[in-house]
């Protein structure tokens, strides 16, 4: 890849895909291709292999996807298997097909196993059982990561899979029921905060330990691999520190400022007891995240309040 490459950022509207193009764009690489769901079905095969046939593209980074949080994957498991297995079945086969020679495919830390040792490294994939409320995306997500390495061992592509830990920045989806847990956790304390409530409700037990990347870091990480000329595998990318959801609370109260009670709700699932990434295969290439996780929620916060005051909370 070089500054000259025509680099399609798919998903670039959303929170991962922004990033990337920021990113990008800052670095001098000047032939970003993007396109919008309405101007591209990605669910659409013949649409696909047309755009590819078209734009000639050297480099592909499939950041779209149907992503959500626990509630969205546990109440949708079929529009999650069945969408992300069509875009990405979509996007990787037209890739091959049009001589695309690099693409990022991009996977979850939530396909590893749910009782996985920590951190995760990257050879525990499928070594046991998956979380059952998101066992769907993590099927399709695996499907796509299985589908990179089988077109690299056939026909000598260079496509590589990325595994981010749990995400957050600017552009993420804040509704309540359908987005992660520091999203709708900024959204919570926000409001909490504004009517004067007392307290704010946490789903779960507050146990479970996350760990969380500023999506900015994430797009860094990822031009470091490109850059660094890796033709294939898959890697971890995250902070390598985490922190427990009722601690991750308080600091997100902390930095709104709100000083009112967390009432943790048992009734809700906690998923994966644990999950922190290995990420010593990017840390070998030289990469490091920079930004905190108090600075970065600071931002995001930010972020969120300037979306309200321009939109309301539609797609909030």
């Amino acid at each position: 890849m070089n500054k000259g490459s025509r680099i399609y950022v798919a998903g670039h509207n959303g929170m991962v895909g922004s990033a990337l193009v920021r990113c990008l764009a800052s670095r001098g690489y000047h032939h970003l291709i993007t396109r919008s769901r309405h101007e591209l079905d990605l669910l659409d095969q013949r649409a696909v292999t047309e755009f590819f046939a078209q734009e000639h593209i050297d480099v592909v980074l499939l950041a779209a996807a149907k992503v959500g949080g626990i509630h969205a994957n546990s109440t949708q498991p079929a529009s999650f298997l069945y969408e992300n297995l069509v875009i990405e079945t979509n996007v990787i086969h037209a890739a091959f097909k049009s001589g695309t020679p690099e693409l990022v495919f991009f996977g979850s830390s939530c396909i590893y196993p749910k009782f996985c040792p920590q951190p995760i490294r990257e050879e525990y994939l499928l070594t046991s059982g998956f979380e059952q409320t998101n066992e769907a995306y993590a099927i399709a997500k695996i499907a796509g990561l299985k589908l990179c390495e089988a077109y690299n061992r056939q026909h000598g592509m260079r496509y590589i899979s990325v595994m981010p830990t749990n995400l957050y920045g600017p552009n993420d989806n804040y509704d309540l029921q359908n987005g992660h847990v520091l999203a709708a956790l900024i959204r919570k304390t926000h409001e909490a905060k504004l009517n004067g409530l007392p307290s704010i409700s946490v789903w779960g037990s507050g146990s479970p330990r996350r760990e969380f990347l500023h999506v900015d870091d994430l797009a860094s990480g990822v031009l470091a691999l490109l850059e660094s000329g890796r033709s294939d595998g898959v890697f971890n990318i995250g902070t390598g520190r985490d922190i427990a959801i009722a601690d991750l609370a308080r600091l997100v109260c902390d930095v709104i400022g709100f000083s009112g009670s967390l009432d943790f709700d048992r009734s809700k699932p906690d998923g994966t007891p644990r999950k922190l990434l290995d990420v010593s295969k990017l840390a070998e290439l030289g990469w490091t995240p920079t930004i905190t996780l108090r600075s970065g929620i600071a931002s995001t916060y930010a972020d969120f309040t300037e979306h309200v005051q321009r939109t309301g909370y539609a797609n909030a």
